[in-house]
């Protein structure tokens, strides 16, 4: 007769293990990734102006006070001062606000950020680590690489669980070789290696990675996207929430909101749209696309402008049939002297209390529209942070954006705690605050501006319409932008734990019942199965009948119940294996 090995036992059971942690380390991401793409924002070479030359040359070569070109379509390569020219500049990477800034002589510029339609000159003022983009790289490598991995919960159990059975084993073995007869070493060898087999950790070593793989799963479904089991894991623990303001809770584009005519023009709409939407075509102001996607679907098409002037920083002017239209901010207006209809005034004030961007449209000498500009807040936000609030968890917005439109838009969702004219740095001191209340932080946000919190919070949650950096950095991903996604990944990660849980409780019942048995407390069972507990030469075929007859009903069992059929299946393995074992 051959003599009974555990050696495929042992191959599989390690193998099964190291499965679940192949598994659960291909939902992770590469966090280098969004560290290359930070990287790429700036250019590899810039213009350098000398004299009446311009030359292309490495951006590491550029020294303090050089004088730089940045064209139309470019990325800014330093950070600098305007020395001459004009242009809009979208710093969405450093404010997140949709709206490109308007560049005059004197005006900041940082690496990083992309030039719009205009060109325009710069003196460089800080370069190399120095520059805003660089300090950024750095506080996102420094959040990343100080955040300490989480003892998973499983990991803890089998630090104890592993030398606990390994001792139990040895009293095993000690036991019978004391009050075992002549039988006792025969008897204790078996029980030693029973003990061990069948407390073979394969049902703990699956029941974390199989429970997170599930929630990924159904994550998935649900349009949430989850590369960290880590987070999975921490997300129902949350007790404080950080909101980025554009993109997460607004739409993150500027529209039209309202439109009104003064009651002298309400007659004339169909000529008087077609010229403004004329005049916003040729216009290089940022918030004249808002404007041409609203009257798209309203003009047939566009009419021949006699004349077209763009008014640097003020607005448009134009003319059309022998008669002058204006398109400009209300100071532009005003200061050109136009009457303004009384009930157009009044709606101006309105709209701006209510943190909108105002402009006026006129005809000749008289203001014969006014219209209003807003990123509107999704019709989704303002349930979504109810639902939040419910939960006992404190919602923070901060934003980039000037204190009366936060002051608004928070008004409008029901946050009572906001911040506004952040910078991407102080987005992540605030993380860092919390933290030291001893709050757990989840950070939600779109743009490059919240990689520094994203990075810094226990949970990162990032939008699918946000940039690719935002969504590298984070761990979880929302991917319609909704925010009433947020609730449902709290929920699932809920779930999941007690799942994880669950998986625990249940293989250790199955332990506690088995390994009593495998040492030999319980001898008198043969009228059960009519085969003794301890035959050498059967390798203790008994237990193994009584081990395969009660896993096979805690299987059905547990078949039954959703939440526990991937245990279930756990079981039916480490059954299998420990009955092969001696064959």
């Amino acid at each position: 007769m051959h003599p009974h090995v555990y050696f495929e036992a042992s191959a599989v059971v390690i193998v099964f293990i190291l499965l679940g942690k192949l598994l659960e380390e291909r939902a992770k991401s590469n966090t280098s990734s969004a560290i290359k793409k930070l990287i790429g924002l700036q250019p590899k070479t810039v213009w350098l102006v000398e004299g009446n030359t311009e030359r292309e040359v490495p951006v590491s070569t550029i020294q303090k006070g050089n004088i730089l070109l940045v064209r139309a379509g470019e990325k800014v390569p330093v950070d600098g001062e305007v020395s001459s020219g004009n242009s809009f500049v979208d710093e969405s990477m450093i404010s997140g606000e949709p709206v490109p800034v308007s560049k005059q002589i004197g005006d900041k510029v940082f690496a990083g950020t992309i030039n719009q339609k205009g060109s325009f000159r710069f003196r460089a003022e800080k370069v190399g680590s120095e520059t805003l983009l660089a300090q950024i790289i750095k506080l996102v490598q420094d959040a990343q690489g100080s955040k300490a991995p989480v003892q998973k919960l499983v990991d803890k159990i089998a630090g104890i669980f592993v030398p606990v059975v390994f001792v139990l084993a040895v009293l095993s073995l000690v036991t019978w070789l004391v009050l075992g007869g002549n039988n006792g070493l025969t008897q204790g060898l078996l029980a030693f290696v029973t003990v061990l087999v069948i407390a073979c950790p394969c049902a703990l070593g699956l029941a974390t990675p199989t429970a997170i793989m599930v929630g990924v799963g159904k994550g998935a479904e649900q349009g949430i996207l989850i590369k960290d089991a880590e987070s999975l894991e921490q997300a129902y623990r949350l007790n404080a929430i950080i909101l980025d303001k554009t993109g997460t809770i607004t739409e993150g584009k500027p529209v039209v909101t309202d439109l009104v005519w003064s009651d002298e023009a309400r007659f004339r709409q169909n000529e008087l749209k077609a010229a403004l939407f004329s005049m916003e075509q040729q216009s290089e102001h940022p918030l004249a696309e808002a404007v041409v996607r609203y009257l798209r679907d309203e003009v047939s098409s566009a009419v021949t402008l006699d004349s077209f002037e763009s008014v640097t920083g003020n607005g448009i002017k134009a003319s059309w049939q022998g008669w002058t239209y204006q398109v400009g901010s209300p100071k532009y207006i005003h200061s050109q002297k136009m009457t303004f209809p009384a009930e157009l005034s009044s709606l101006a004030e309105t709209w701006t209390e209510a943190a909108k961007t105002v402009i006026y449209y006129t005809e000749e000498r008289k203001v014969v529209a006014v219209l209003a500009i807003a990123d509107k807040v999704k019709e989704t936000s303002a349930k979504a942070i109810q639902l939040l609030q419910q939960r006992g968890i404190e919602v923070y917005m901060l934003t980039g954006d000037n204190a009366r439109t936060a002051a608004s838009v928070a008004g409008q969702v029901g946050i009572s705690h906001f911040q506004a004219e952040v910078m991407p740095s102080d987005k992540a001191d605030f993380v860092k605050k919390l933290q030291k209340e001893g709050k757990i932080v989840g950070m939600v946000g779109d743009g490059i501006n919240d990689s520094q919190a994203l990075a810094q919070a226990n949970v990162s949650i990032a939008m699918g319409k946000g940039s690719d950096i935002a969504i590298d950095v984070a761990k979880m991903t929302l991917i319609t932008s909704d925010l009433q996604l947020l609730p449902k990944a709290l929920k699932l990660s809920r779930l999941t734990v007690n799942a994880i849980r669950q998986n625990l409780f249940w293989a250790f019942i199955y332990n506690l019942i088995g390994i009593p048995i495998a040492a030999g407390i319980v001898l008198d069972i043969d009228h059960l199965f009519a085969v003794p507990m301890y035959d050498p030469d059967r390798c203790s075929i008994g237990f193994h009948f009584l081990h395969t007859y009660w896993a096979i009903a805690l299987y059905s069992f547990l078949l039954i119940i959703p939440k526990l059929r991937v245990l279930a299946i756990g079981f039916l393995i480490h059954m299998s294996l420990d009955y092969l074992a001696c064959l």
